[in-house]
């Protein structure tokens, strides 16, 4: 897959997973990597930039936190204002998958 491609998705990926719950860092990675049935799989080096940016920008907030197996954990969740940003993501990336629909179909219809 397109570096660019998983680059630019990473901020919707992100916010929609902590629209589900709040999350850390390396449960973040597993579940990008197990909802897309393996075929994205990011590093740490390019998550934690990101969570830093989506933090400095206000769209999520971390809180220290202790896990079950005692040790601290970095916890992210969703701010008010990232579930605004969320969906205006979500209505840019439907608006550019609509787009695609009808480029692919057409251009099936015409073969």
């Amino acid at each position: 897959m397109s570096r660019n491609l998983i680059a630019a998705s990473a901020k919707p990926m992100i916010l929609s997973l902590l629209l589900r719950r709040e999350s850390y860092g390396y449960q973040i990675l597993q579940d990008v990597t197990a909802l897309s049935g393996g075929t994205i799989d990011w590093s740490e080096a390019l998550l934690y930039p990101v969570l830093h940016r989506l933090e400095k920008e206000g769209l999520v907030r971390s809180k220290w936190k202790m896990s079950g197996e005692n040790r601290m954990r970095k916890y992210y969740a969703l701010t008010p204002f990232g579930r605004r940003e969320l969906e205006a993501e979500r209505e840019r990336w439907l608006s550019i998958h609509g787009a695609f629909i009808k480029l692919w179909t057409s251009a099936e219809e015409t073969k």
